[in-house]
C-alpha cells in the first residue's frame, strides 16, 4: 500500500468517526429517554371525584400536600415587587433557577438583589439556562460570582455535555429560606416589566406558602445535584413548615434526562375526565398527536374547549405557522381559539372543568413535554378555579377569535412555511 493511499484510508476513518460523533450528539439532543405513554387514554373517572384523586396520585406517584395558601401575580410589576421583595428579606437561604435572564433592567435588579443577600451572610444559589441568559452580560455573572452567589450556567456547552445541550431548564423556581415559593410563566428580562397597556408582557406567576414550598425546592435541588454533584439538605433550606392555607397542593415535574413527562400526563389524565369544560391558555401551541385527540375527544362528548394564545406578530412566525397548520382539525371539532391582542401572552394556566387547576411554567408544546425541565403546580379547588377563570375570562375580553373560515383562507405561502416548521416538530 503506498504512503498516499494510508493517507486516504485514514482520512476516511477520521471522516467516519466524525461523522458517527456527529450522529450521536443530534439524536441524543432531539429524542429524550423513553417512557412516553402513547395509547389513548380513556374511561377515566371525572376530575371532581375520589376516584379520580387516586388515579391522580397513584399513577402520577405522588399524594396532594394540604396546607397551603396561594398568592397570585400579574404581569411584571407585581411579579417582580413580590419576589424582590422576599430576596430583600431573606435570611438564611435562596434558591433561584429561570430560563430567560437578561436585559439592563430587571436582571439587574435581580443581580444586585441576588449579591446583595449574598453578601449580608445569606447562602444563594441559582441557576441560569446558558442559552436563555447568553444576552446576559459577563459583568453580571462576575458582580454575582464576586459577591458570594454560586452560579450554575445550566448546559453550558462542555465536551462532557454536548450530548445534552438541547436539553434546557425552562423552570421558573424562588425559594426563600426554604419556607416562601415562587413559580409561574414569567422569566426575568426586561420585555416582562410593566403591564400590557405599557407594552410588557402578559403573565401570571404565584407566591406560595406552606408544605409545598419544600416540594419546589426539591425541584430546584435535583438540577442543583445535577449540575454541582452538591445536596442541598440542612434546613436552612428544608425548615419544618406549618400549614399556612387549606389548600391541596401537588408539585409536578418534567424532564428529559429520565424520561419523565409528568406534566403532560397529568394533562391528559385531566382532559379524559373533564366533563364540562377545558380552558387552556399557553404562549406556544404544537401539542403532539394525543394531545390533540384527547381535545376532539372531549368536544365529542360535549366538552367546550377553549385556547387562549398570542396573536400574530407576539411570537415567532415559523412556530406559530406550524402550529396552526394543524389548528384545522381542532376548528372542525368545535374548540374555540382566541388570540390575547394587547400584548404577548406569556401566561400558562390549565383550567378543567372549574375544579382541576394546573400551573408552572410549561408551554402546550413538545418541547416543554419532552425537552425541557419544567415545574408545575396542580390543584383541586373550586375556590381557587374560580378565581383563576374570573382571570381567564377577563383575558378573553381582550381577545380575536380566529375560526375555519380565516384558517381555510390562510394563503400558500403560510401553508408551505408552517409545513416545513413541522418537519422540526419535535422541537417546537
Amino acid at each position: 500500500m503506498t504512503k498516499g493511499s494510508r493517507v486516504w484510508l485514514v482520512g476516511v476513518g477520521l471522516v467516519a468517526v466524525l461523522t458517527t460523533v456527529a450522529a450521536f450528539l443530534i439524536y441524543s439532543n432531539a429524542v429524550p429517554a423513553p417512557m412516553r405513554v402513547s395509547e389513548p387514554i380513556s374511561s377515566v373517572p371525572a376530575v371532581d371525584t375520589d376516584a379520580f384523586r387516586h388515579l391522580h396520585s397513584i399513577v402520577l406517584g405522588s399524594a396532594a400536600t394540604p396546607g397551603n395558601r396561594i398568592d397570585i401575580l400579574e404581569n411584571g410589576e407585581e411579579i417582580y415587587a413580590a419576589k424582590l421583595k422576599a430576596i430583600e428579606q431573606a435570611t438564611q437561604s435562596i434558591t433561584f433557577e429561570t430560563f430567560e435572564f437578561w436585559g439592563e433592567g430587571v436582571a439587574n435588579d435581580f443581580a444586585e438583589a441576588l449579591s446583595n443577600a449574598a453578601r449580608r451572610g445569606v447562602a444563594v444559589h441559582a441557576i441560569f439556562d446558558y442559552v436563555g441568559s447568553m444576552q446576559a452580560s459577563r459583568e453580571t455573572f462576575r458582580q454575582l460570582e464576586d459577591a458570594g452567589v454560586e452560579v450554575v450556567r445550566w448546559r453550558q456547552p462542555s465536551w462532557y455535555q454536548l450530548s445534552r445541550f438541547n436539553h434546557r431548564t425552562h423552570r421558573k423556581l424562588l425559594i426563600v429560606d426554604g419556607t416562601i415559593g415562587f413559580s409561574g410563566g414569567a422569566n426575568v428580562a426586561d420585555p416582562w416589566q410593566g403591564s400590557p397597556e405599557t407594552g410588557g408582557y402578559r403573565d401570571n406567576h404565584y407566591r406560595f406558602e406552606g408544605p409545598v414550598v419544600a416540594h419546589l425546592q426539591h425541584s430546584f435541588m435535583i438540577n442543583w445535584l445535577d449540575a454541582r454533584n452538591q445536596l442541598l439538605y440542612s434546613t436552612k433550606y428544608l425548615p419544618e413548615l406549618e400549614e399556612r392555607g387549606e389548600l391541596g397542593a401537588k408539585v409536578v415535574d418534567s424532564s428529559p434526562r429520565q424520561g419523565s413527562q409528568r406534566i403532560r400526563l397529568a394533562l391528559l389524565l385531566a382532559m379524559a375526565g373533564s366533563r364540562d369544560s377545558i380552558r387552556l391558555a399557553t404562549p406556544y401551541f404544537y401539542p403532539d398527536e394525543m394531545i390533540m385527540d384527547a381535545l376532539i375527544d372531549a368536544r365529542d362528548r360535549g366538552v367546550s374547549v377553549d385556547l387562549l394564545l398570542p396573536a400574530e406578530g407576539h411570537y415567532s412566525t415559523l412556530v406559530r405557522e406550524a402550529s396552526m397548520n394543524r389548528w384545522g382539525r381542532l376548528l372542525e371539532a368545535g374548540v374555540n381559539i382566541h388570540e390575547y391582542q394587547p400584548s404577548k401572552y406569556h401566561a400558562k394556566l390549565y383550567i378543567i372543568d372549574d375544579y382541576w387547576v394546573s400551573i408552572g411554567s410549561s408551554n402546550l408544546d413538545n418541547r416543554s413535554f419532552r425537552l425541557n425541565d419544567e415545574t408545575n403546580v396542580i390543584f383541586m379547588d373550586r375556590d381557587l378555579a374560580a378565581t383563576l377563570t374570573a382571570q381567564y375570562e377577563r383575558d378573553l375580553e381582550q381577545t380575536k377569535t380566529y375560526d375555519l373560515e380565516i384558517w381555510n383562507k390562510r394563503p400558500l405561502s403560510r401553508r408551505l412555511l408552517g409545513r416545513l416548521a413541522m418537519s422540526i416538530g419535535w422541537h417546537l
